[in-house]
C-alpha cells in the first residue's frame, strides 16, 4: 500500500511538472558586463537541481571520506565482539562437556575483548583447575584481581576451588575478603564449612552448622553429624586440662549435650581428665534421656572411691537400670566392676558371670575375664584367677 501511495504521488509531480513547465513563460537573464546569458526559467530550475545534486554528490564523498578510519575501527571492534563473543560461548560450552583443554584454549581467544576478560578468566582458571594446573588456574586469577566488579565472583570461585585442592588456608582467606566486603550468601557459607572443617576449625564449624540450620541449607541428619564430630574434637583437643574442658562442655547447648554421641564423647573426655563427678553427671543424664551402652565404659572407669557416696549411688543406678536391661552384658559388667571397687565380692562375681554368659564380644569377654582374674586373686583363689587370665589372653587374640 505504501508503495502504491508513494508511485501515486511521484506520478502526480511528474504530472504537476509537466504542467507548470510547459505553462510556465519566465525568462532569467544573469548579466557579468560585458556578458549577458538568456534561459528560460525552466531550463534554470533544471541547472539549479542539477547542481544541488552535485554538490550534494561531492558533499557526502567528502564526509564519508572523512569517516572511513572511524568506520573501519568500528568494523574491526565489531568484528573482535562477535569473535571473542563466540569464543566466551564456546568456553562456557566445552566446560560443561568436561572439556577442560578446550575450554581454557577459548577462553584465552575470548580475552581479546575486555568486556569479557573477566568471566573468560574465571572459565579459564575453572577448565585449568579441573586439569590439575593449579599454577595455570592462579595466573587466571591474578590477571582479574583489580576487577572490582566481579571480585565477589572470584573470591567465591577462588573458594570453592581451594577446598577441591583440598587448600584450607587459602580458602579462608578469600572467605575472609569475602566477609569483609559483606558478602555472606548461602553458598559462601556452605564453602566456609568445608574449608573450615579441612581446616579443623571446629568451633567455626559449630557456628556455620547453626547459620545454615536457620536458613535451612543443610540436611538435618548433615548438621547432626558435623556437631558430633565438632565437639568430639573439642573435647579431645582439650581433654588435657579440666577448665577448658569444662569451658567447652558449658558453650554446648543444653539440647546438645542430651545427644548420647556428643555425651559418650564428653563423658571419655572427663574421665580421661580424671574430672569423674562431671563424667557420672554427664552419663547419667544421658541414660536417662536415650540408652547407649557405651556410656556405661566411661561409667565404670569414673568409678568413685571405696565407701564413696558417689561409688554407692553408681551401684544404685546400675541395679535400678537392669531392671529395665535385663541380659545387658556391658550393664552387668560395669555393675560387676562397681561392686569390686566396693568390695562386695559376692555381688561382683555374679553379675561379671552373668555378663559373660550373655555376650560373645571379644572385647567384653576380655574385660570381664581380667576382672574375674583380678578378683579372685583378692579372694586368695590362684587357680581360677589363672583360668580366668588364659581366657583374657584367648579373647585378645581373637
Amino acid at each position: 500500500m505504501r508503495i502504491f501511495i508513494r508511485i501515486l504521488i511521484l506520478f502526480a509531480l511528474a504530472v504537476g511538472i509537466a504542467i507548470g513547465g510547459r505553462f510556465n513563460a519566465g525568462n532569467v537573464v544573469l548579466f557579468y558586463p560585458p556578458t549577458r546569458i538568456d534561459l528560460s526559467l525552466n531550463f534554470f530550475l533544471l541547472i539549479l537541481a542539477a547542481l544541488f545534486f552535485v554538490m550534494y554528490f561531492v558533499v557526502r564523498t567528502i564526509i564519508a571520506t572523512t569517516e572511513m578510519p572511524k568506520k573501519v575501527a568500528e568494523y574491526r571492534q565489531s568484528k573482535r565482539e562477535r569473535e571473542s563473543n563466540r569464543a566466551l560461548r564456546d568456553a562456557l560450552k566445552a566446560l560443561f562437556e568436561g572439556r577442560f583443554g578446550h575450554a581454557e584454549k577459548s577462553a584465552a581467544k575470548a580475552l581479546d575483548l575486555s568486556e569479557n576478560k573477566a568471566l573468560a578468566s574465571l572459565i579459564g582458571a575453572r577448565a585449568a583447575h579441573h586439569m590439575s594446573q593449579f599454577e595455570r588456574r592462579n595466573v587466571w586469577f591474578a590477571g582479574i584481581e583489580d576487577d572490582n566488579a566481579y571480585k565477589t565472583a572470584r573470591l567465591v570461585t577462588m573458594t570453592e576451588l581451594y577446598v577441591d585442592q583440598h587448600k584450607a588456608e587459602q580458602a579462608l582467606e578469600a572467605v575472609k575478603e569475602l566477609n569483609a566486603r559483606g558478602k555472606r550468601h548461602i553458598q559462601v557459607l556452605r564453602w566456609a564449612l568445608k574449608a573450615n572443617q579441612q581446616a579443623k576449625n571446629w568451633t567455626e564449624v559449630v557456628k556455620l552448622v547453626r547459620t545454615l540450620e536457620k536458613n535451612h541449607a543443610i540436611h538435618p541428619a548433615l548438621a547432626g553429624r558435623l556437631r558430633e564430630m565438632s565437639y568430639d574434637a573439642l573435647l579431645k583437643e582439650h581433654g588435657h586440662d579440666a577448665e577448658s574442658l569444662r569451658r567447652v562442655w558449658s558453650e554446648v547447648p543444653s539440647a546438645e549435650r542430651k545427644n548420647r554421641y556428643i555425651a559418650v564423647s564428653a563423658a571419655a573426655a572427663f574421665t580421661k581428665c580424671q574430672v569423674l563427678d562431671e563424667a557420672r553427671a554427664i552419663v547419667e543424664k544421658s541414660l536417662a534421656e536415650e540408652w547407649d551402652n557405651r556410656l556405661l565404659r566411661s561409667y565404670r572407669e569414673a568409678a568413685g572411691s571405696e565407701g564413696s557416696a558417689a561409688l554407692r549411688s553408681q551401684i544404685e543406678h546400675c541395679e535400678d537400670w537392669l531392671k529395665n536391661q535385663a541380659k545387658n552384658a556391658e550393664l552387668e559388667l560395669t555393675l560387676g566392676v562397681l561392686c569390686f571397687h566396693q568390695k562386695l565380692w559376692g555381688k561382683a562375681q555374679v553379675h561379671m558371670e552373668d555378663a559373660l554368659n550373655h555376650t560373645q564380644e571379644a572385647r567384653i569377654v576380655r574385660e570381664a575375664n581380667l576382672s574375674l582374674a583380678q578378683l579372685h586373686e583378692k579372694l586368695g583363689q590362684t587357680a581360677e584367677a589363672t583360668k580366668h587370665y588364659r581366657q583374657c589372653a584367648l579373647a585378645t587374640n581373637q
